[in-house]
């Protein structure tokens, strides 16, 4: 399945002031897709709604796509960073290449493409980390969360080193996933925003 998601903050009663903020542009998959859940209950949502009730200056463009991998981010985000011109940078893929079996190599490679074409593009990037269920192996696991450490190390991005902390590490985790196991519900949402959010803020004081 394949849906994209974009949402603006304070999307109803735009002034010509929140329609010129800058742009926080979301590039990731099902994670950040809204996938399963209810529009406007997934984290990045949630973030325009905090952003907007703090009064930060900031608005978000949603590009995430349910399925993708870090290929297709790295196609897509030239024609996203030349549209919405953002001053910041979220990339979350990864997941997809794993569960497809995909060369580490050319996950770190793409990682790191687009990394730099957001820094080009003047934007500040931030790298939202990914990990494995254990049935990968151990090194195996250790090897794909390095790539995100490792890209985030040479191009000096900043980094989430795992979105699904406190919801997929602890004894309970089948409580905040859908039937599938793989994608997080609603109850989750939050979560994954407070620890994607500590970045955000900083970017924005």
């Amino acid at each position: 399945m394949f849906t994209t998601a974009t949402s603006t903050a304070g999307i109803h009663g735009l002034t010509r002031a929140d329609t010129e903020a800058p742009t926080i542009l979301v590039l990731g998959d099902s994670l950040s897709a809204e996938y399963g859940l209810r529009r406007g209950s997934g984290w990045v949502a949630l973030m325009s709604e905090r952003l907007q009730g703090k009064k930060f200056a900031a608005k978000v463009v949603n590009a995430s796509i349910s399925g993708d991998t870090t290929s297709g981010g790295r196609s897509r985000l030239p024609a996203l960073l030349e549209r919405h011109k953002p001053k910041w940078l979220i990339i979350e893929l990864g997941a997809n290449d794993a569960l497809r079996g995909l060369a580490l190599a050319q996950t770190r490679e793409n990682l790191q493409v687009m990394a730099q074409a957001g820094k080009k593009a003047g934007a500040k990037v931030l790298l939202i980390g990914m990990q494995v269920p254990p049935n990968y192996g151990r090194d195996y696991n250790r090897q794909f969360a390095a790539v995100f450490t490792d890209v985030a190390r040479l191009e000096d991005t900043a980094l989430v080193p795992f979105m699904l902390k406190g919801v997929a590490d602890i004894p309970d985790s089948k409580r905040l996933f859908q039937g599938d196991q793989i994608h997080p519900n609603e109850r989750a949402h939050p979560i994954i925003l407070e620890t994607i959010w500590a970045q955000v803020e900083r970017w924005l004081r």
